[in-house]
C-alpha cells in the first residue's frame, strides 16, 4: 500500500502538526519502504477533540446500527485480507502464510464476535426494584505494539465501538501500515466522523500525549510492563481507567502422564510461531527429571526445523535485545542444544531458534521476558515443584498443561497463577476473555469480557 501522509481525524486525511517522520524499515531486508508522520501533542488533541465531539451522537446510536457498522467493518477486512497480509510481512517480517492465516485471520473473526455482541449484549438488566444500565465508558485512548499489529487494534477498537464509545488509536511506531489500512476500512465501512481517529508516531510523544490527555476516559495499552506501569501511573493520578495487558513467561508443564512427544513438538512450534515475538509464548517448558533428556532432544530435534521458517524480528534493537538473553543464558550455565547468536542469514533482524537445557528457575533466561525464538527447559521432580516454578515468575498472562487425562491437566490448570491455559494444546477461542495476573497486566480483553471493560455501569432505583 501507499503510505499516507498525514492523520486520519475526524473522518479524513489530514496533514499531520509537525514535519517529523518514522521511516518504516522491512526487517528482512532492512530497507526503508515508506515513510509516515510523527505525530505531535498537537495531533493527539485535535484527535481527542474530534473524538469527544463525536462521542455524544455514536452513544446514542441504537445497538443494532453499531452492529450493522462492525459487520461492514469486518467485511472490508475479510475483501482485503491478501493486501492486509502482503502489509504484515512488509512492515513486520512474518512469513507470509502466517500473515494470511493469523495476522490478516483472526482480526476479521475478532470483529465479527463484537458486530454479534454488540446486537445481542444485554445492556440493561433487572435487579430487584432496580435497572442496571451499561453506557459507553467514553473516549479511549488506544496505544498498540507491533507483533500483531491487526489483531490489537482490532481487539481494542471493536469492543469500544460496539460499547459506543469512540476511540483515538496511536499504533506502534514500526508497523504504522496496517494502522493506516485499518483506517481506510473503517472509513470504507462508513463509520461516523471522529469515531475513529488514527494518530502515528513515537510513543514518548504520541503515546504519552494520548495517556495524559484530560480528555481521554479509559488508556487501552498493550505492550511491556515498564511501559504499563508509567502508564497506569499516570492514569491512576486522574483517577482514570486504564486496561493494560503486558508481558509474560507462560509455562508449558509437561506432567508424567502426558504424551511427551506432542507436547514438545507443540510446545516448540508454540514458542517459535511469529518469530518467538508473542507475549504468551510458552517459553519455559517444564518437564519431569525422569525423561528429561528425551524432552531435550526431542525439542532440539524440533527447533531445527524452524531454520527456514520463521521470519525475522522486527528491528535492530529486538535483535540485539534477544542475542544479549542468549549471551546470559550461557554466561549462567545454560546448556545450548540449538540455535545461538551466529546469524541464520547475512542480511535481516534474523535469530536463529534456540533452545537451552539446565535451566534453573533463578535463571535470567527463566525469569525475563525475551520475545524472541527462545526456549527454556527446566526439570522438576514432583507436581509440587513445577507448580511453584511455574507460578514462581512476577508475571501470569497464559500457559499450558500435559496430562494423559485432562482432568488431570485441568486440575493442575487451576492451580497456576495465570489467565489463560490451553490443556493438552486446545485451541485458542477468541471469543475467551485474555489477560493477566500479577505484572501481566490489568482487564480482558476479546468476548464479553473486553466488552465490559468499555462499559461502566449506573443503577437505576425505583
Amino acid at each position: 500500500m501507499k503510505a499516507h501522509d498525514g492523520m486520519y481525524i475526524d473522518g479524513a486525511w489530514r496533514p499531520a502538526a509537525g514535519q517529523d517522520v518514522i521511516e518504516v524499515v522491512n526487517p528482512a531486508d532492512e530497507q526503508v519502504i515508506a515513510q509516515v508522520p510523527a505525530g505531535t501533542a498537537l495531533d493527539v488533541d485535535t484527535a481527542v477533540r474530534a473524538a469527544r465531539a463525536a462521542l455524544a451522537a455514536w452513544a446514542a446510536t441504537a445497538p443494532a446500527e453499531r452492529a450493522a457498522r462492525l459487520t461492514a467493518l469486518r467485511d472490508v477486512l475479510a475483501a482485503r485480507k491478501d493486501e492486509i497480509a502482503a502489509t504484515v510481512t512488509a512492515e513486520l517480517g512474518a512469513p507470509l502464510e502466517f500473515s494470511q492465516a493469523v495476522h490478516a485471520g483472526l482480526p476479521v473473526a475478532v470483529a465479527g464476535s463484537y458486530a454479534e455482541l454488540a446486537a445481542t449484549h444485554p445492556f440493561e438488566e433487572k435487579v430487584g426494584n432496580s435497572v442496571v444500565h451499561q453506557e459507553p465508558i467514553g473516549v479511549v485512548g488506544a496505544i498498540t505494539p507491533w507483533n500483531y499489529p491487526l489483531h490489537q487494534i482490532v481487539a481494542k477498537v471493536a469492543p469500544a465501538l460496539a460499547a459506543g464509545c469512540t476511540v483515538v488509536l496511536k499504533p506502534a511506531e514500526d508497523t504504522p501500515l496496517t494502522a493506516q489500512l485499518f483506517a481506510e476500512a473503517v472509513h470504507e465501512a462508513g463509520m461516523p466522523p471522529g469515531v475513529f481517529n488514527l494518530v502515528t508516531g513515537l510513543g514518548p510523544v504520541a503515546g504519552r500525549a494520548l495517556a495524559e490527555h484530560p480528555g481521554v476516559d479509559l488508556v487501552s495499552f498493550t505492550g511491556s510492563t515498564a511501559v504499563g506501569r508509567q502508564i497506569g501511573a499516570t492514569a491512576g493520578a486522574a483517577v482514570k481507567k486504564v486496561a493494560l495487558e503486558l508481558g509474560g513467561k507462560s509455562a508449558n508443564v509437561i506432567l508424567p502422564s502426558a504424551d511427551l512427544a506432542k507436547a514438545v513438538n507443540v510446545g516448540v512450534a508454540n514458542v517459535m510461531s511469529n518469530s518467538g515475538q508473542t507475549c504468551s509464548a510458552w517459553t519455559r517448558m517444564l518437564v519431569p527429571a525422569a525423561r528429561y533428556e528425551e524432552a531435550v532432544a526431542l525439542a532440539a530435534k524440533a527447533a531445527a526445523k524452524y531454520g527456514d521458517r520463521i521470519g525475522p524480528l522486527v528491528n535492530a534493537k529486538q535483535r540485539a535485545r534477544v542475542l544479549s538473553y542468549i549471551d546470559k543464558g550461557v554466561s549462567e550455565g545454560a546448556r545450548l542444544v540449538a540455535g545461538g547468536t551466529e546469524s541464520p542469514r547475512a542480511q535481516g533482524y534474523f535469530v536463529a531458534p534456540t533452545v537451552f537445557a539446565d535451566v534453573t528457575p533463578d535463571m535470567t533466561i527463566a525469569q525475563e521476558e525475551i520475545f524472541g525464538p527462545v526456549l527454556s527447559i527446566l526439570r522438576y521432580e514432583d507436581e509440587e515443584e513445577a507448580l511453584r516454578i511455574a507460578n514462581g515468575t512476577v508475571y501470569g498472562l497464559a500457559g499450558a498443561v500435559w496430562a494423559g487425562d485432562p482432568a488431570e491437566a485441568a486440575a493442575f490448570a487451576r492451580r497456576m497463577e495465570t489467565g489463560q491455559v490451553d490443556i493438552n494444546g486446545g485451541r485458542f477461542n477468541p471469543l475467551a476473555p485474555f489477560g493477566g495476573y500479577k505484572q501481566s497486566g490489568v482487564g480482558r480483553e476479546l468476548g464479553a469480557h473486553g466488552l465490559s471493560e468499555y462499559l461502566q455501569t449506573k443503577s437505576l432505583q425505583f
